[in-house]
């Protein structure tokens, strides 16, 4: 060997042991990083969700985040079957019942306007509402301890399914029936309350429910892609919903007159952050007004209920959360807040065979884990 090849290996020996150095504490802080972190995340997000969201399917969007950025937003499966379109994160969804969210806040608003408190009794603004010698209030109507007869719960109700009724023939379809039970004796999740919610809003605004939640809420936020939900308007990026049979099929027909103010809003994944985000930053109302959404109320005995005004009051992995889900024919939708972690985890998929909650709140369990 040439005494200068000697020398070569004598310079390559410490510089390669320092190069080893180098990438061992590299990886290191790699794998410490918030980016590795968040790596790790999507892999295991993305292990959960294609067990249950196929590429040939329908499908879901997904979004998490964290300090009010996304950290993941994907989304799965087909956004219309019979067109062959694959889903994307943009795609529009029916929300459900998490419409509640929004009829809750803007009650709340129309409380710091001084136009309602929340134990004015509902005859205060629909003086021939029946309450059976009940006294029936706002708070009732928000807690789902009222009583009131839930329309969903009804027979009755396929009769109507199809017809656009006003709000105040949807309140007359179901105000006479016999009450549950004592105004906040029980919880029982309740439609019929929300829709009341509604009408109050409508009658105290002088706006349309839809009016007052666009003008008020989506438009004020710029939560551009949502809206009162529509099956003749032609909506960009509008996910087709579906049944699962012995195979798939399209959703079936009901009014959105009926859902109205307990489940008749569309949005996306980004937009309903945007949503979260300004509940956070008390962009809407005041905090000291907020606080009675997040509360956890209770009953007349003093038992909790587990329910705020428009969120149900739960916990992940012993942190607080706050939860709330919504099924409309052809889809499903869930959202959990963690305020203590800042952590946001929203879902939606266009079959109601394929339900997001309880993938949500596994994935929220993940991000807890990570972070």
């Amino acid at each position: 060997m040439h005494p200068k090849d000697n020398q070569l290996t004598f310079i390559m020996k410490p510089f390669n042991s320092a190069f080893k150095l180098f990438l061992g504490i590299f990886s290191l802080l790699q794998l410490n990083s918030p980016f590795a972190f968040s790596q790790s995340l999507e892999v295991k997000i993305d292990s959960l969700l294609e067990t249950t969201f196929t590429p040939v399917g329908p499908g879901a969007v997904f979004l998490v985040a964290k300090a009010g950025e996304p950290i993941y937003r994907k989304a799965f499966g087909k956004a219309n079957l019979e067109l062959n379109v694959s889903m994307t994160p943009a795609n529009v969804f029916e929300i459900g019942s998490m419409t509640k969210q929004f009829t809750a806040i803007s009650i709340l608003m129309l409380l710091e306007q001084g136009k309602l408190q929340l134990d004015d009794e509902i005859t205060k603004f629909i003086p021939d509402y029946p309450t059976q010698g009940k006294r029936i209030t706002v708070h009732h109507l928000l807690t789902h301890t009222s009583g009131i007869k839930s329309f969903t719960s009804m027979k009755s109700l396929r009769a109507i399914e199809r017809q656009d009724l006003t709000p105040t023939e949807l309140v007359d379809f179901f105000k006479n029936q016999p009450m549950d039970f004592e105004p906040g004796e029980e919880f029982k999740y309740n439609n019929s309350g929300y829709v009341v919610l509604g009408y109050i809003i409508e009658k105290l605004s002088g706006k349309t429910f839809a009016d007052f939640v666009q003008d008020n809420i989506f438009q004020k936020l710029g939560m551009n892609s949502s809206q009162y939900a529509s099956h003749s308007q032609v909506i960009e990026n509008r996910a087709y919903g579906y049944h699962q049979k012995d195979n798939y099929v399209n959703k079936n027909y009901i009014s959105l007159s009926l859902p109205y103010s307990s489940g008749s809003l569309m949005s996306t994944v980004d937009d309903m952050l945007k949503w979260n985000e300004a509940l956070k930053k008390n962009s809407l109302i005041k905090a000291e007004t907020k606080a009675n959404a997040f509360e956890n109320h209770t009953l007349n005995n003093g038992d909790k209920i587990n329910y705020g005004y428009g969120w149900h009051i739960s916990n992940i992995d012993d942190s607080p959360s706050l939860e709330h889900g919504g099924s409309i024919f052809g889809f499903k939708s869930m959202g959990v807040y963690l305020p203590e972690e800042d952590i946001y985890v929203i879902g939606f998929s266009n079959c109601d065979c394929n339900s997001p909650t309880t993938l949500t709140r596994d994935i929220a369990h993940l991000t807890l884990e990570n972070f």
